[in-house]
């Protein structure tokens, strides 16, 4: 591990007193550059299958703004794709899937060539690692076994994912299965992604705050807590940072039980529970409205200012409570990310 890479420190509880920061989504459409290279790939996710492009798109945020740490570009789709489902994103409308309704559709799938047809995510994680600055860390993600589900059962985004989670109660036996094979999938794709450069993962469960608290110790708790123990087994010092989006009070038990070595909370989290109740727990990731920066600079910074202020003398990673909205002005994230480091040195 390098020495100037503080969200490697930080992560792994060696320093505190200064404030690493990264942010999700921070590759994207707010950026011109990523939209001028997002036009030269005429589907998304054959742009997330062209290394050289996902690279550059993981490396455009990090000329600009200098963060301590650089997310690759992918998508946590790319697994249900590469397992063998129909995938595919519409304009203005998001994933659309084929549905999975059927043991035979299950069946169809094939984790055994997963990984190899994921090679081009592999490629992208080593060609960015040789780029990056010395001081910024890369981070591998995967999205966790619930999301991955909701997405390959209800065949798109849902408000409340009625139809998955109607059928993880009325057939127990074949929604485990579905569990149990993207949780193995999820755990190949994440050890690969580590194998090919990427110092930290983070798991995204982004529909995780539909669940009552029994359906979560389940669906959520439980995958996580195999996947975290099988990345832990292989890569004992690569720090894991859960995000049970939406988990209010959950997100005790979440940092409890799956063993995580962070979580990132978002706007279900008041900062008081994270200071009382997580941070004796695990490393705290987060907390900035999206949506605050994008639409008042000044009140974004005074809510930035806050978030640190409470934090600042324990381990933290400033980040937001979900991903940097498309229509964010670039002068708010640079304004914010001046912040944070002005912030830094000054303690």
């Amino acid at each position: 591990m390098s020495d100037k890479k503080k969200l490697l420190h930080v992560l792994r509880k060696e320093q505190a007193g200064t404030i690493p920061f990264w942010f999700m989504r921070q590759a994207g459409r707010y950026l011109p550059e990523y939209k001028e290279l997002r036009a030269t790939t005429k589907g998304f996710l054959d742009f997330c299958y062209s290394p050289e492009k996902a690279s550059e798109a993981t490396l455009q945020p990090i000329r600009r703004f200098g963060m301590d740490g650089a997310i690759i570009f992918s998508d946590i789709l790319v697994i249900p794709h590469k397992l063998g489902m129909d995938v595919r994103f519409e304009e203005g409308h998001g994933p659309v899937l084929t549905p999975l309704t059927s043991e035979k559709n299950l069946a169809a799938l094939k984790l055994s060539s997963m990984v190899e047809k994921l090679e081009p995510v592999y490629e992208a994680l080593r060609l960015t690692r040789a780029k990056l600055p010395a001081e910024t860390a890369l981070i591998g993600f995967a999205g966790a076994p619930w999301t991955l589900a909701c997405y390959m059962i209800e065949g798109s985004g849902s408000r409340d994912f009625q139809k998955v989670r109607l059928l993880s109660e009325s057939n127990k036996p074949f929604f485990s299965k579905v569990i149990d094979l993207l949780t193995e999938a999820v755990s190949q794709h994440a050890i690969k992604q580590i194998e090919a450069g990427a110092e930290v993962f983070q798991l995204f469960d982004s529909w995780s705050g539909v669940l009552s608290e029994t359906q979560f110790e389940e669906w959520v708790i439980a995958p996580a807590q195999k996947i975290v123990a099988k990345i832990k087994a292989k890569y004992p010092k690569i720090p894991i940072i859960g995000f049970p989006r939406m988990a209010g009070m959950k997100y005790v038990e979440y940092t409890k039980y799956t063993g995580v070595d962070a979580v990132n909370i978002d706007g279900s989290v008041s900062l008081s529970m994270a200071l009382e109740k997580l941070s004796p727990l695990c490393i705290i990731q987060g907390n900035l409205d999206p949506t605050v920066l994008a639409e008042n600079k000044d009140a974004m910074l005074k809510q930035a200012k806050k978030i640190i202020d409470i934090f600042k003398d324990k381990p933290f990673v400033f980040n937001l409570g979900h991903g940097i909205l498309p229509h964010t002005p670039i002068e708010n994230v640079q304004a914010l990310s001046q912040f944070i480091k002005s912030y830094s040195l000054s303690t």
